[in-house]
């Protein structure tokens, strides 16, 4: 979808959405997902500890996740995924090589939200 074909919204629509800053402290292979993915535990501070299913296998193995922040939409309904229940949305880039997690130019506090 091009900008051109993007509604415009308005600032409160914006402000519904609650993108925070988080840091992922658990990581569990998925095997019962139909595309390669993780099963991933984020501190979100204030916000409590979240999971999600992710499918970011094809570019990061367990290690490369553990410890680090990153980003995700904490307020959209949990989403049940075969046994799994996700709790967020972890947020990313889709390429040909699989997805690219959105970044954090440098640490902030976990629940930090999205200006």
């Amino acid at each position: 979808m091009s900008a051109a074909n993007c509604p415009e919204i308005s600032w409160a629509d914006f402000e519904k959405v609650l993108v925070v800053a988080g840091t992922v402290i658990r990581v569990e292979p998925f095997p019962e997902a139909r595309k390669p993915a993780w099963k991933v535990w984020v501190d979100f501070g204030p916000y409590g500890e979240k999971k999600t299913s992710a499918q970011i296998a094809a570019l990061y193995q367990a290690d490369d996740l553990l410890g680090r922040q990153v980003v995700g939409v904490i307020n959209f309904p949990e989403k049940q995924i075969g046994p799994f229940r996700s709790q967020f949305l972890l947020t990313g880039f889709p390429t040909d090589e699989g997805v690219v997690l959105t970044a954090v130019e440098r640490p902030v506090p976990n629940g930090t939200r999205l200006a």
